[in-house]
């Protein structure tokens, strides 16, 4: 069985990962319309989901699913194009922190608004992705199932979503290049790249759960390993994570 047309404004990353998660699971759709003002991401888009139509403005802003995938500083600008398009019924879904549901309200009639903050795991179908809905939203439990094939999908207030952009959206990308030097550390120190992924990926799972599932307290499990070779870098560490985080927070709240 079919679910009802989409439509994505914006090709960029969060519309891959969403057109991969419903590929993963082999969903099927009545049509996916994307736009974008790059023919280029339209072209490789259009190469790696064979299954989308690329459309206008007006014509992916025409669909009843509508999710709303671009920058924050492009965001009010688009409304305004596609005030006319958007039918009173359709369901808006925006995809960026900062801008509110009340800014979106002032730029289009339908009462069926919602904001997500989605999350690149969404790709392999292990997305954690809070999401608000205006009061006035129609067929949210049909809405929720929908994004429910992205990973866990859950509602909450709209004021807390730009936390959750910066603790879970922005969180792998805190990470993720140290795991890769440190996966590159290993040849010079005897392992295969192999052996190097397995260990880190491995421990990195159950360091996870020894911290948040143990029942010890953090500075007990951190005390379970005496040696710590960067622990004298740990307070530049720690201040890098207030001053950025918490500066970047300032700079995306509404």
């Amino acid at each position: 069985m079919k679910t009802k047309s989409l439509g994505f404004i914006g090709g960029g990353r969060i519309t891959k990962i969403f057109l991969q998660a419903f590929a993963n699971k082999k969903m099927e759709f009545e049509s996916v319309v994307v736009f974008d003002t790059n023919a280029d991401v339209l072209a490789a888009l259009k190469a790696q989901f064979p299954f989308i139509t690329t459309g206008s403005l007006e014509e992916t802003a025409s669909q009843p699913t509508l999710f709303i995938a671009l920058h924050p500083p492009m965001i009010m600008e688009t409304l305004e194009k596609i005030a006319g398009t958007v039918t009173n019924d359709a369901m808006v879904i925006s995809l960026a922190p900062k801008i509110t549901m009340a800014k979106i309200a002032s730029k289009l009639s339908t009462p069926n608004l919602a904001r997500m903050i989605p999350n690149a795991t969404s790709y392999i179908n292990q997305g954690f992705n809070p999401v608000s809905f205006a009061e006035s939203f129609k067929e949210k439990n049909e809405t929720i199932d929908l994004l429910k094939v992205l990973g866990t999908t859950f509602e909450v207030a709209e004021q807390k979503l730009e936390a959750y952009a910066l603790l879970s959206a922005m969180l792998p990308t805190y990470f993720w290049f140290q795991w890769n030097e440190l996966t590159k550390l290993g040849e010079p120190m005897g392992l295969t790249k192999e052996e190097s992924t397995v260990a880190i990926q491995q421990t990195l799972h159950a360091a996870m759960n020894l911290y948040f599932e143990s029942g010890l307290s953090p500075e007990q499990v951190m005390d379970l390993i005496p040696v710590k070779p960067i622990g004298e870098s740990q307070p530049q560490i720690t201040e890098i994570y207030q001053t950025k985080l918490l500066g970047l927070f300032e700079k995306i709240k509404p």
